[in-house]
């Protein structure tokens, strides 16, 4: 057994090989590739810190340049929250249907139009442990009165990938059941 060499190892100038391990010369890159690109994206080389003070005369010293943030994650199904007169819609269609709809109430063709109601599907119950079950709600996007046949139409605007939502797919079904409605999808 070899006898250890004390810490820290001092190695001398121009030695390639200490026992089994060889030196590396001062040949190899600078900067790892991490570093370089960190000092691509923020113009701060490695090893010094963004806070340092310099010098606004000198063209040659590194400016920071913040990144832009990251976008937060998109949802889902890749709608985008709007907002028109303090109505918050869950999307731009939505929005679009409800400026129609409100076209279709100014005409005569439809009235009492309605946004967001609540139908309650199933009563809150208690079960048998004591612990009560939640009661279950559809909400429609939108609820109004067709002139034409008197009839209330329940409409909710859906995309190819939300129509095929098995909770929503389960919701649609017990509206027919229970209120005998056909939820409209737009």
């Amino acid at each position: 057994m070899t006898k250890r060499a004390p810490w820290p190892m001092v190695v001398p100038a121009g030695t390639t090989v200490v026992g089994t391990a060889r030196v590396r010369d001062d040949s190899r890159p600078a900067m790892t590739t991490a570093q370089r690109r960190i000092y691509e994206l923020t113009g701060n080389p490695p090893q010094t810190s963004a806070l340092d003070d310099v010098d606004d005369n000198d063209p040659f010293t590194p400016r920071l340049i913040v990144p832009l943030a990251s976008p937060a994650k998109q949802p889902k199904y890749r709608n985008t929250k709007c907002e028109h007169n303090g109505i918050k819609f869950d999307s731009q269609k939505e929005r679009s249907r409800w400026f129609h709809l409100i076209q279709l109430q100014v005409a005569g063709a439809i009235r009492d139009l309605e946004l967001q109601v609540p139908f309650v599907l199933t009563d809150r119950k208690q079960r048998d442990d004591g612990t009560w079950e939640r009661a279950s709600k559809y909400v429609a996007d939108f609820v109004y009165t067709d002139v034409a046949t008197g009839r209330q139409v329940v409409e909710d605007v859906k995309s190819a990938a939300t129509r095929k939502n098995r909770t929503y797919i389960q919701k649609r079904k017990q509206m027919l059941d229970k209120f005998g409605i056909t939820v409209k999808e737009i």
